[in-house]
């Protein structure tokens, strides 16, 4: 219990997610992969993304 096998080669910290060292280490570089096909916005975050999407949607049926 409390492991925390992923470790950040950049700063030191540590997770037991191998995801949230992902998404950690995005932060640390800038690094934004998820790009929105309808705009210009870009993600660090697939969920972020994603969320993002509804805003097109949305937006054609008003």
């Amino acid at each position: 219990t409390g492991q925390r096998p992923y470790r950040c080669a950049g700063c030191g910290k540590s997770f037991r997610w191998r995801s949230k060292l992902i998404a950690h280490w995005r932060g640390q570089t800038g690094d934004k992969p998820f790009a929105c096909a309808h705009c210009a916005e870009t993600f660090r975050h697939v969920s972020h993304f994603f969320q993002h999407r509804h805003v097109h949607t949305t937006e054609s049926l008003d």
